[in-house]
């Protein structure tokens, strides 16, 4: 049976005739907005709608492509009648997935000098990834200014802040702990590699690791008996 975080439904709100898509987890939600739905976050729910100003055909394309491609993902989904299809379309990874790959290798990393050349991929000053963010940030500015509605420039204006301010906030403090990981050259005390070889002082010839056992978990002590329950 599916866990709750793999249901997802899309349908037509009787109410408001608004195309809602509803449950699903953060892949889920990730899988809705690259199809076009909007999220909607409220209180006790994170919900996805159509676009505003759609034709309802435009509504009807998108619920159908959202089902689509969150059934090839793996999900179950409940959806209207209109939006069924037995369509799978292709899977692609998503450029994020590239980058959130450094943090899987930073939790592999053995020293400082590996934890460093991984947080090169995020600090270099030409094309690392907060570089390419600091020039996507200004590229988006510069898109609102000539959009035309009277609150775009104010949004431009927010988003150059954003880069000026705290983007180059995160990297100068991520450059400055590059730089000391750099100069440290340590191993981290907690992720020695295991070779899997046994010391020449080892007696015990026949052992295949010369790892110390993993720490034993000693088990919790039952709750107290309330003094009630005693006889």
């Amino acid at each position: 049976m599916a866990s709750a975080d793999r249901l997802v439904s899309v349908r037509r709100d009787p109410r408001s005739e608004e195309v809602l898509a509803r449950g699903g987890d953060p892949e889920a939600h990730s899988i809705l907005q690259r199809t076009g739905l909007v999220p909607v976050v409220r209180l006790h729910e994170t919900y996805h709608r159509a676009p505003a100003g759609l034709a309802e055909t435009d509504e009807n394309r998108l619920a159908t492509d959202a089902v689509a491609r969150l059934r090839a993902a793996g999900y179950h989904v409940d959806c209207d009648e209109p939006f069924d299809t037995d369509a799978q379309p292709a899977r692609y990874p998503a450029l994020g997935g590239s980058v959130a790959h450094l943090a899987e290798r930073l939790r592999e990393a053995t020293d400082t000098d590996e934890a460093a050349d991984i947080l090169t991929e995020l600090t270099a000053p030409h094309d690392g990834i907060l570089a390419g963010l600091d020039e996507t940030l200004g590229a988006l500015a510069e898109f609102l200014d000539g959009l035309g509605n009277t609150t775009d420039p104010h949004t431009a204006r927010r988003l150059r802040y954003l880069a000026d301010e705290y983007l180059r906030i995160i990297r100068s403090d991520l450059a400055h702990t590059h730089e000391r990981l750099a100069d440290r050259h340590a191993p981290h005390p907690a992720r020695r590699v295991c070779a899997e070889q046994v010391p020449d002082h080892e007696r015990e010839r026949s052992a295949v690791c010369a790892c110390p056992p993993p720490p034993r978990t000693v088990p919790a002590p039952p709750p107290p008996v309330a003094a009630g329950m005693r006889r």
